[in-house]
């Protein structure tokens, strides 16, 4: 986990939550395959196991453990507590349906960005979701069309709290070439990302604004490189993405 606001913290509390990020990674475990992944002893495990359990964070089978349907319910209210995020769904599965390929909608929290939506089309890249998941803003079409709409002071924090790690050669890793990229994606309105998060995949996104005139997060559609030529790539789905956006930001502004 990431020490983001410097304050006192709960040793107890960040341990809860390291046993629910790992019950979540490993989908279910034992006792003991928790204390050894986290380097603790099998009873302090149990106990916050007992706790969580107590607390119908977390259910057991047998010896086993794994995360509740309790987080459902909080999923939920997280997701639709902004109207604009509710607004995103129908437009991430109308972009999927129109451009046969993968479509999301993400969001910032934290300086990472978080996908809130993902429809995949009959040409989509994967088809399992990936809703919730975290990733680095800069290695994302959609991740730089949101910071493109940041204040730049605001890019800089985020870059120096999780830096320009690489997923691939084409992942930008320099600072100024990334503040470069984002006056280029502000002007154009659209942001690409050729290979730079997953080889042999294309992507384009568009940053949407929400009621009150600030980034509300982006949508973006990929496809395999392979099935995304340069007409498509640079007019195409840019055209289609830039139609959604204008009609989600004027429904948003109308609700």
């Amino acid at each position: 986990m990431n020490k983001k606001s410097g304050g006192r913290q709960v040793q107890t509390t960040m341990t809860s939550l390291e046993i629910i990020e790992t019950l979540r990674e490993l989908d279910s475990a034992r006792v003991t395959e928790l204390a050894e992944v986290l380097d603790l002893s099998p009873s302090t495990v149990h106990a916050h196991l007992s706790t969580l359990v107590d607390a119908d964070y977390v259910v057991k089978s047998g010896d086993i453990y794994h995360l509740s349907l309790h987080f459902l319910g909080l999923a939920s209210y997280v997701r639709n507590r902004r109207n604009a995020y509710t607004i995103a769904d129908s437009y991430t599965d109308q972009l999927a349906r129109e451009t046969e390929c993968r479509a999301v909608f993400v969001v910032e929290e934290n300086g990472r960005g978080v996908y809130m939506y993902t429809y995949s089309g009959k040409h989509a890249v994967w088809k399992y979701s990936t809703v919730g998941k975290r990733f680095h803003l800069h290695q994302t079409a959609a991740g730089k069309a949101i910071l493109s709409r940041l204040p730049r002071e605001r890019v800089i924090d985020i870059v120096e709290q999780w830096g320009l790690p690489a997923k691939t050669e084409n992942t930008i890793t320099d600072r100024s070439v990334l503040l470069e990229e984002l006056e280029a994606i502000e002007d154009r309105g659209v942001a690409f990302n050729d290979e730079e998060q997953l080889d042999g995949v294309k992507a384009v996104g568009v940053p949407v604004n929400g009621s009150d005139g600030r980034v509300v997060g982006a949508f973006s559609v990929a496809s395999p490189a392979n099935r995304m030529t340069e007409d498509r790539f640079e007019a195409e789905i840019p055209k289609i993405l830039l139609g959604v956006a204008n009609e989600f930001e004027l429904e948003n502004s109308m609700s």
